[in-house]
């Protein structure tokens, strides 16, 4: 049996099944790209909610794991060389599973790093821009008589719908027939921003039609349905 005991994230959150691997997260866009990868791979692995209700992730033990602070992170007791891994970063956390499953990333080298270009476009565009235009239009910045910064964000997420509505054409995923960590990366964060952010007619979303045909289908799988609610709220 695995020893994590030298991990102070495990005195918060204890292990009942130390043999599995450790998911630290919330569902969020960000968070749930690791519980529906774990569900697509089939690969064991125990949920441990961050509620940030309770302030949980700015506690010691859980930023002696990330110390960025942010979720979700893992703790993979059979890591590489059968040591323990603890690992933050979902596109990183990705990657990783993908190699470790030997699943949703392309093995050949060029279509690897198609599967990559996408995932960046996600961590380094979709997600920063699509989490501005939630605070501006659905949180604290709703607020702020100055609607300039709002109508910025809304722009480029309009923008960048487009360059998905584009490449998407004939496609069923974003490599094409290939369904990828790129897929899981960038749909949670489609499905939050027209559903929790509610910014289908700020982003005028209804004009993405290949956008909403690949989300639909995402949605529909199952592995995914089920991540989307990983971990449980309280």
């Amino acid at each position: 049996m695995p020893d994590l005991s030298a991990f102070p994230i495990t005195k918060k959150w204890p292990a009942a099944h130390p043999e599995r691997l450790q998911l630290y997260s919330l569902p969020t866009p960000n968070g749930v790209k690791v519980s529906i990868m774990l569900e697509e791979t089939g690969l064991a692995y125990e949920p441990h909610l961050v509620s940030f209700d309770s302030g949980d992730q700015r506690s010691p033990e859980f930023g002696s794991l990330n110390p960025n602070l942010k979720i979700p992170a893992i703790l993979d007791p059979d890591g590489p060389g059968g040591a323990p891994l603890p690992l933050f970063e979902s596109g990183a956390i990705l990657v990783y599973l993908a190699d470790k499953t030997g699943q949703l990333l392309p093995a050949e080298p060029a279509r690897r790093y198609e599967a990559l270009q996408w995932l960046m476009f996600q961590m380094g565009g979709i997600g920063p821009m699509f989490g501005q235009v939630g605070f501006f239009h659905k949180f604290a910045g709703k607020d702020y008589e100055d609607k300039r910064p709002r109508d910025r964000y809304a722009a480029e997420a309009r923008r960048l719908l487009g360059v998905l509505d584009a490449h998407l054409k004939g496609r069923a995923w974003l490599l094409g027939d290939e369904y990828s960590i790129a897929d899981i990366a960038t749909w949670p964060w489609v499905n939050n921003l027209i559903g929790f952010y509610g910014a289908r007619d700020l982003v005028g979303y209804d004009d993405f039609r290949e956008v909403d045909r690949v989300l639909q289908a995402f949605l529909a799988r199952p592995a995914v349905q089920r991540g989307l609610r990983i971990p449980a709220r309280g």
